[in-house]
């Protein structure tokens, strides 16, 4: 067996371009060896930031003869389609094929037979088509070479079991030869293997497995914070970047005068971080301490001493461009900027910013009111359950006994929950917007609670962020979402494949965790109906008018049928399938003609995930595995035969034609079952419906092994169908089984 080397040496690659460029160089590679027949034991990829490294071990010298029998068209078939075959084939005539019966015709088979191959002569051609697949966000082209790169590439190492293999890369030297760091080691390096090719380019300030300088960074920024007596801030994002950044990282450490000690934590942090790569550190109990950390690509004569004095200096002048702009933004107060929100158009056929701040303002109002309306239509059950955890739907911080007083407390934050978009300090630092709006808004004197709805408005912005669960935050947060979201759907702006360039995916994401983690019983539907009815009141909307029922209904559809989609995707990682969803969230109907007594078109993502999380359970464990295999016998008895006479078994069942012991059993249990977890749905307690079904195992078990259903007596027969599919019903009012995989 041997090993394939390939490392493609260039210019500086963007760190964030990194670790994508080298897995889908490790899987085109993968693939085409696949493609040619070839096995590797394993395929290991290394990036730096000049540097794409590809060790392939245990490839075949030798590729064995082959024969493959490729079945072709039936005998009789249309030329064209003979002829089609005889070119892909590689065939001249059809008497080059054989003739086979298959059992089921006979059909023309063509014998390709492959001669064994060195796979040395194959690999060139393979590894040409490896590189050339690799796809990058932008690309370029060079005058010394016709291939598209990130960045012009310098020279190419490509060996295999140690002898260079030739590639058609012109202008692109091709051999064993690379170079090692930049300014600590910049001569020729020839290699002879994977093996020596790691070693020497460690002797040449190149440690080129990537996890290994990542780990080295993170010790030494641990190392070198502990001597300083200070806790490095974790920031994985930027670990992640400054890893791309350096081929023999160095951690240095600077410190920040004490004057900009008193900008606030975030101006620092961002400061330090957005444009100078650099790691805050703070002291045990939290408070900012006045060192930052930064990695180096380079070991310094005089123990980094001048860089430090560099990075130093830069950062001097970063942070009195920040100091400048806090001071100016606080001699305006927050409220006096809103009307400036009106010169920032928000999207051409929605208006400004101010127009939407005006639509989140009536929206935070509407949904304020919902938390207490929340409180009147929880289930009794429920209440009394969650009386003892304070559920966030039930207790003070959502219900508190004055309803004005959080709805003239999110109106207010959602007013000014834009306004810091034009301050100096977010303009500088985009990042920024919402936390600078928080200070500015403590510097005015608003209500903590208003300022910090301003803050967390934006939250959360990701899967890994937290999310707020103070009740004026989660308010406005709402309002923001929900407006953004009614928006562009009306626009016509809906996520297509992966494109998603106002982040409507993100933001139903958002709205989906502040529902479930804060439990909150809200009404989506009517939420966005709100939301999609202040959209087209407004003057500045174009398509402005006052809409019927009907109308909001068909923008509202749409919009649920996307949250459920993004609420597949939430649950995806908690081992909960997208067949429990679809299933939940169309419960059937307890006989024919007669709906559920509760809301068939679910909208409470609360409640909806208590249906899921009950239904998941019960078919985790034999009672209810065993029930969906016989509800499936049961479904598909009945759908077939409902097909073959061309009616409908969902009318009711006549007791007095059930002549076995067994199916009397089972229409009694399903009548007790149906009812008990009818008012067990009733009354939002799904697990206790779930215990309910369990019932019906041993009726349906006994049901199906004493009992015929097709049987001469056309009437027992129809009887007997029309308790299967009860059966279904029964079961159907607690979710579609039916939709349920596995």
């Amino acid at each position: 067996m041997s090993e394939l080397l390939l490392e493609l040496l260039s210019e500086e690659i963007p760190a964030r371009m990194q670790r994508r460029a080298i897995d889908d160089l490790k899987q085109h590679l993968d693939e085409w060896l696949q493609v040619h027949r070839i096995r590797a034991a394993n395929i290991t990829g290394y990036v730096t930031p000049r540097r794409l490294t590809v060790i392939a071990n245990g490839i075949p010298e030798d590729l064995p003869p082959q024969e493959e029998d490729r079945r072709g068209p039936r005998i009789g078939a249309p030329q064209a389609a003979i002829d089609g075959f005889l070119r892909s084939a590689g065939l001249a005539t059809i008497e080059d094929c054989e003739v086979r019966d298959t059992g089921r015709g006979e059909f023309y088979f063509a014998v390709i037979k492959r001669p064994g191959r060195a796979v040395a002569e194959v690999l060139p051609d393979l590894i040409y088509s490896t590189i050339t697949d690799v796809t990058w966000p932008k690309s370029m082209r060079w005058p010394a070479s016709s291939v598209r790169w990130i960045r012009p590439l310098t020279s190419i190492i490509c060996l295999f079991d140690g002898e260079i293999l030739p590639l058609a890369l012109d202008g692109v030297p091709v051999g064993r030869a690379t170079r090692g760091h930049r300014f600590l080691s910049p001569d020729k390096i020839c290699v002879g293997g994977a093996a020596d090719y790691v070693e020497k380019l460690q002797h040449a300030y190149v440690i080129v497995d990537q996890d290994q300088r990542r780990e080295l960074i993170r010790a030494n920024l641990d190392r070198r914070a502990t001597e300083l007596g200070v806790v490095v801030k974790p920031d994985p994002g930027l670990l992640d970047e400054v890893t791309g950044l350096a081929e023999f990282p160095v951690v240095l450490a600077g410190a920040i005068d004490a004057d900009f000690m008193t900008l606030p934590p975030e101006v620092l942090q961002t400061a330090m971080r957005v444009h100078q790569k650099y790691f805050s550190s703070v002291y045990a109990d939290g408070r900012p301490a006045p060192h930052f950390l930064f990695v180096a690509n380079n070991l310094a004569e005089d123990g980094g001493k001048a860089i430090i004095a560099g990075n130093e200096r830069v950062l001097r002048a970063r942070l009195a461009d920040a100091r400048f702009f806090w001071d100016q933004d606080r001699k305006i107060r927050l409220e006096d900027r809103v009307e400036a929100l009106k010169d920032r158009v928000y999207h051409a056929n929605l208006g400004t910013v101010f127009d939407k701040v005006e639509r989140m303002e009536k929206l935070a109002s509407f949904l304020a009111q919902q938390f207490y309306v929340a409180r009147a239509c929880v289930a009794p059950a429920e209440a009394e359950a969650q009386s003892d955890r304070s559920s966030p739907a039930l207790d003070s911080r959502f219900c508190g006994n004055d309803e004005g007083e959080l709805e003239r407390s999110v109106t207010r934050a959602a007013h000014l929950a834009k306004a810091d978009l034009s301050t100096g300090m977010v303009g500088e630092f985009p990042e920024l917007q919402g936390i600078m709006g928080r200070y500015y808004a403590l510097n005015d004197s608003e209500a903590p609670a208003v300022a910090a709805a301003v803050a967390e408005h934006y939250r959360p912005l990701g899967p890994d962020d937290t999310c707020p669960i103070a009740p004026e935050s989660v308010v406005v947060a709402l309002a923001d979402k929900l407006d953004t979201l009614a928006a562009f759907f009306a626009v016509g702006e809906k996520p297509t494949g992966s494109r998603d360039p106002f982040a409507l995916r993100r933001a139903a994401q958002g709205v989906i965790r502040l529902v479930l983690e804060n439990e909150l019983r809200l009404p989506l539907r009517g939420c966005l109906s709100r939301a999609v009815r202040i959209l087209h009141e407004k003057a500045d909307f174009a398509d402005s008018r006052e809409l019927g029922d009907l109308e909001v209904a068909e923008e509202v559809e749409p919009l649920i049928d996307f949250f459920f989609d993004r609420l597949r995707v939430h649950v995806r990682d908690q081992g909960v399938g997208p067949d429990l969803i679809k299933a939940s969230r169309t419960p059937g109907r307890i006989e024919a003609g007669a709906p559920y007594r509760g809301n068939v078109h679910e909208d409470d993502l609360t409640r909806f995930m208590g249906r899921v999380r009950a239904l998941q359970e019960f078919l985790g464990n034999d009672d209810g595995a065993n029930l969906l295999t016989a509800y499936r016998r049961a479904s598909n008895i009945v759908a077939i035969e409902e097909k073959h006479d061309n009616c409908s078994y969902g009318g009711p069942v006549d007791r007095g034609r059930l002549l076995e012991r067994e199916e009397r059993a089972l229409e009694r249990h399903l009548r007790e079952v149906g009812a008990d977890a009818a008012n067990a749905l009733q009354g939002e307690n799904f697990e206790q419906a779930m215990t309910e079904l369990a019932r019906l195992r041993q009726p349906v078990d006994a049901f199906f092994e004493k009992v015929t259903v097709n049987i001469d007596d056309a009437k027992l027969r129809e009887n007997r169908l029309r308790l299967l599919a009860r059966i279904r019903a029964t079961m159907n009012q607690v979710a579609d089984f039916s939709l349920i995989e596995g």
